[in-house]
């Protein structure tokens, strides 16, 4: 691994300890980077770096062309195999299902002839969705420079960026030329107090988590066992039901997103202490994002542990005055809870 892209920014090597002053990002990325990045995250190839500008610093991915892997990293992933996938989960049938696999076969083979996986990912946090923060664009020239010119022949690319989230960031992208390709649609929730806890759906979702008997718990460390069965629960749902694209964390990386301050654990328990559904949140500005739910799901639907799960999340950044993000799917869901759509970007400088 070699120095990071500015010369202002220092490297923390392996083996040493993180220091108080060390950033959220050089924590991540010393962490991220002591190991086999496939140890953490068992379907990533990618390299870590750091960049700073300014006093500020990010955590860059780069991938080196190479087909495959979670969509968090891979932009060919991303646009391609993970539609593949959703036609299935769809059922899409006959020409509808047809014309789908048409349109993605040549959309796989206009990315490839673009060398789409040849990337530095810039703010990517190895996430479903990377909240930005107060980034409002400041430095966006200086960095893509840097960028371009320690990585010349990989494009810059931005993930997760909408209107709502980062409006000026957006703009800055807009300004400096930047391609803003459409991701996905997701869910988002601008008072939690006002438009989602006096719903009624989610009045019903706090009497089930009454009822389960559960016992909620923010959890200041994840320790060896926690980390196992929150890895666990979270691979139940997005890997095994929805998508093997998922990023694949494992448990190091549970306690790594822990103990660098990226993500924040509120889980419920039952009587025996064992963690039936968690919620890993990630804040950034006034934003809270959850891109590690999980929850057993080999108990009974009745138990409501899905909707328990969710109510986790939302009750904390409710209580911490946060907005919320939704991410994607799950729209009718998340719409009888006061969440509104939303198109969500990636940017790409060519």
């Amino acid at each position: 691994m070699t120095g990071p892209i500015s010369a202002r920014a220092k490297l923390l090597g392996p083996g040493k300890e993180f220091g108080d002053h060390a950033s959220g990002a050089m924590r991540f990325v010393k962490a991220m980077a002591l190991q086999p990045v496939r140890e953490r995250i068992a379907n990533a190839h990618s390299e870590f770096k750091l960049l700073e500008l300014a006093g500020r610093q990010w955590p860059l991915t780069i991938e080196n062309n190479r087909i495959g892997g979670t969509y968090v990293a891979s932009p060919h992933s991303a646009y391609v195999l993970y539609a593949r996938d959703e036609i299935d989960i769809l059922g899409l049938e006959g020409a509808r299902q047809w014309g789908a696999k048409v349109a993605l076969a040549a959309l796989d083979r206009w990315l490839k002839a673009l060398a789409i996986n040849r990337t530095v990912h810039i703010d990517n946090w190895m996430l479903s969705t990377n909240l930005h923060g107060n980034w409002d664009g400041a430095g966006l020239l200086q960095i893509r420079q840097s960028v371009t010119q320690a990585f010349p022949n990989h494009l810059p690319i931005i993930r997760n960026v909408d209107p709502w989230c980062c409006p000026q960031l957006l703009e800055s992208l807009m300004a400096d030329g930047w391609t803003l390709l459409p991701s996905r649609q997701i869910w988002v929730t601008d008072d939690l107090e006002k438009n989602w806890k006096p719903r009624s759906h989610t009045k019903s979702d706090r009497r089930a988590l009454r009822r389960s008997a559960l016992e909620v718990e923010d959890l200041e460390r994840v320790g060896d066992h926690d980390a196992e069965r929150i890895a666990n629960l979270y691979a139940q749902l997005y890997l095994k039901r929805y998508s093997s694209l998922n990023p694949a964390y494992s448990a190091h990386f549970v306690k790594i997103a822990s103990q660098s301050g990226t993500l924040r654990w509120r889980v419920a328990r039952n009587t025996g202490g064992t963690i039936m559904a968690s919620a890993g949140m990630r804040v950034a500005g006034d934003i809270v994002t959850v891109p590690m739910l999980g929850y057993d799901m080999q108990r009974p639907k009745s138990e409501a542990l899905y909707r328990i799960a969710s109510l986790l999340s939302a009750d904390w950044a409710m209580e911490r005055g946060y907005r919320h993000h939704g991410s994607s799917g799950a729209g009718e869901y998340k719409a009888n809870r006061g969440a509104r759509s939303v198109i969500e970007y990636m940017a790409i400088h060519s």
